[in-house]
C-alpha cells in the first residue's frame, strides 16, 4: 500500500516544493482564466467580426473541444515520454496560439487558434496533475496539494470574468493576449522547478484512438449546433449523428483491442472514478453553459458593460478563492463524496433561483443569491471531484486518471454548451430581437443547466454498491514518485 505521510511531511513543505506547486497551479489557472475571460468578450467579438450566436459559441467550444479531445492522449504521453518534457513543450505551444488568436481578423482563424490553444492545454492539464500526484503522497498531503491546485483552476476561471471585463473595454484581443507573459514566465520557472523524470512506463501510442475521439466529438458537436438551421429531421442532421455515433463506437472498439489504449475502461470500476467523471460533466457542463447565456443576457438584454457584468459575478470568484485554505481540510474531515453532493445541491439551487429573472431584475434579490450559491457549489465540488477521480490509482496510471476526469470536464462542457446553443438559436437569431424575446430564447438554455445539475446530484447521491470490495491501489514495482524538497 502507498505510504501514509507523517504530520511533518504534510504540514511543512520546502520552498522548492511550494515553487513546483505554484508553477503547476499557475498554468491551470491560465487554462480556467482563458475560458471565462473570452466568454465575457463574446458579444464584443460577435459585433466586431460580424458572427452569429451559433458561430460565436465555437470561440468557446473550439477551445474546450481541443482541450477535451486530446486530454487522454496528453495524460498517456506524459506517462510514457516524461511529464516534464510534455508539460514544457505544450506550454510553449499554448503561448504561441495565444498570440495567433490575438492578431486574428478572420473568425475561422480565431476559432482555429482557440482549438490549437485547447490542444496545448490538453497536454499541460493532465501532465501537471500527474506531476502533483507522483510528487505528493496519497492521503492528507496529496489532498492538500490537489485542493490547492483545483482551487487555482476554479479561481482562474472566476478571475477571468473580472480580467475579461477590464481588458474587453480596451479590445477583445487582449483577452487572447493577456496570458502570454504569464505563460512565458512560468515556462522559465518550470525549467528550474519541475523535476526531471525521464521516460515513465514503457509502451506504445494509441494513435487510432487519438484520432477517432476528437473526430467523433467534433462531428457530434457540429451536428448539434447546426441542427436548428438545417432542421432536426434533415438528412444532414441525421447523417451527422449517425457518422458521429459510428466513429465513437469505433473508438470504443479500438480501446478494447489496442495494445496500449488511451482508456483502460476497467479503471472506471475503481473506487469513485466513474461517478467522479460523471459529476465533472454535470458541474462544468452546466456552469459553462450557464455562463454563456448569462453573459449574453446581462450584456444584450440588460445592456450592461463587460466590467459591470464582471463585477456582478465577482462574489462567486471570491468564494472560490476564499475556500483555498480550507478545501483540503473539508475533504479530509467530511470526505469527497459528501462535498460533491453539497456542491451539486448548491449549483442546482442557484440555477433554479435564476429562472426568476426578467428584463428589469433587482441585482441583490434576483442575481446575487444565484451568484453566491454557484460560487459555493464550485468551491465544494471542483476540488472534491478531482480528489475522488484519482484516489486509489497507481502512479503509472495517474496521467490516465487525471486525463480522464479532465476529458469529462471539457468534453461534457462542449456537449452541454452545444445543446444550449441549439436551444437558444432554435427560435432564430436573437441579435436584433427585443429584450423580452431574447430572454424567452435564453430560458430553455437556463433550464438545461438545471436538468444537468439535477442529473449530477442524482449520480452523486446513488450509494456505492458493496458487492465488490473497494480496490486497493497496487504499488508500482519501482516507485516513480520524486519528492521535491
Amino acid at each position: 500500500m502507498n505510504r501514509t505521510p507523517d504530520l511533518a511531511t504534510t504540514s511543512r513543505w520546502s520552498p522548492r516544493r511550494w515553487a513546483l506547486l505554484l508553477v503547476l497551479c499557475t498554468v491551470l489557472a491560465l487554462d480556467g482564466l482563458d475560458v471565462s475571460m473570452v466568454g465575457v468578450a463574446l458579444p464584443t467579438i460577435g459585433r466586431e467580426l460580424g458572427v452569429s450566436t451559433e458561430t460565436l459559441q465555437w470561440v468557446v467550444s473550439g477551445y474546450v473541444l481541443g482541450y477535451g479531445s486530446l486530454l487522454l492522449l496528453g495524460g498517456r504521453l506524459a506517462d510514457l515520454l516524461g511529464r516534464r518534457r510534455i508539460f514544457l513543450i505544450a506550454l510553449s505551444v499554448f503561448a504561441l496560439a495565444s498570440i495567433l488568436g490575438g492578431v486574428a481578423d478572420d473568425p475561422g482563424l480565431l476559432i482555429a487558434a482557440r482549438f490549437i490553444k485547447g490542444l496545448a492545454a490538453a497536454f499541460t492539464a493532465p501532465t501537471g496533475f500527474s506531476i502533483i500526484t507522483t510528487n505528493f503522497s496519497e492521503g492528507p498531503e496529496r489532498n492538500r496539494a490537489i485542493s490547492i491546485y483545483s482551487v487555482f483552476g476554479a479561481s482562474g476561471y472566476s478571475l477571468g470574468l473580472i480580467v475579461g471585463g477590464l481588458v474587453t473595454g480596451l479590445s477583445w484581443r487582449w483577452t487572447m493576449l493577456f496570458s502570454v507573459p504569464f505563460a512565458v514566465a512560468v515556462l522559465v520557472l518550470g525549467f528550474f522547478f519541475i523535476p526531471r523524470d525521464g521516460r515513465g512506463e514503457q509502451g506504445g501510442h494509441d494513435l487510432a484512438g487519438a484520432v477517432a475521439l476528437p473526430a467523433g466529438m467534433l462531428i457530434l458537436v457540429y451536428t448539434v449546433v447546426s441542427a436548428p438551421d438545417a432542421g432536426w429531421a434533415s438528412i444532414r442532421t441525421i447523417g451527422g449523428f449517425v457518422v458521429a455515433a459510428m466513429i465513437l463506437a469505433a473508438f470504443g472498439l479500438i480501446e478494447t483491442r489496442a495494445k496500449h489504449p488511451l482508456i483502460r475502461f476497467s479503471i472506471l470500476k475503481q473506487g469513485w472514478v466513474a461517478r467522479a467523471n460523471l459529476a465533472a460533466v454535470a458541474l462544468f457542463g452546466s456552469y459553462l453553459s450557464f455562463q454563456f447565456i448569462v453573459t449574453l443576457y446581462l450584456q444584450s438584454v440588460l445592456g450592461w458593460q463587460p466590467l459591470t457584468m464582471a463585477l456582478a459575478l465577482l462574489p462567486a470568484g471570491l468564494l472560490v478563492v476564499g475556500s483555498a485554505p480550507f478545501a483540503d481540510r473539508l475533504i479530509d474531515r467530511f470526505g469527497g463524496p459528501k462535498l460533491i453532493m453539497l456542491g451539486m445541491i448548491s449549483l442546482l439551487a442557484g440555477y433554479l433561483l435564476f429562472l426568476r429573472i426578467d428584463t428589469h431584475p433587482s441585482y441583490p434579490l434576483a442575481i446575487l443569491p444565484s451568484v453566491i450559491l454557484l460560487g459555493g457549489g464550485f468551491a465544494l465540488g471542483f476540488p472534491s471531484i478531482n480528489v475522488q477521480a484519482t484516489s486509489g490509482i497507481r502512479n503509472s496510471e495517474q496521467g490516465l486518471a487525471a486525463g480522464l476526469v479532465q476529458t469529462s470536464t471539457q468534453v461534457g462542457a462542449a456537449l452541454v454548451l452545444a445543446v444550449t446553443t441549439a436551444l437558444v438559436t432554435t427560435g432564430g437569431e436573437t441579435a436584433r430581437a427585443t429584450p423580452e424575446a431574447m430572454l424567452a430564447a435564453y430560458r430553455p438554455g437556463l433550464l438545461l443547466s438545471v436538468l444537468v445539475a439535477a442529473a449530477g446530484l442524482a449520480i452523486a447521491a446513488v450509494p456505492k454498491r458493496s458487492t465488490v470490495p473497494p480496490a486497493t491501489p497496487t504499488p508500482d514495482p519501482e516507485p516513480e514518485r520524486q519528492v521535491v524538497g
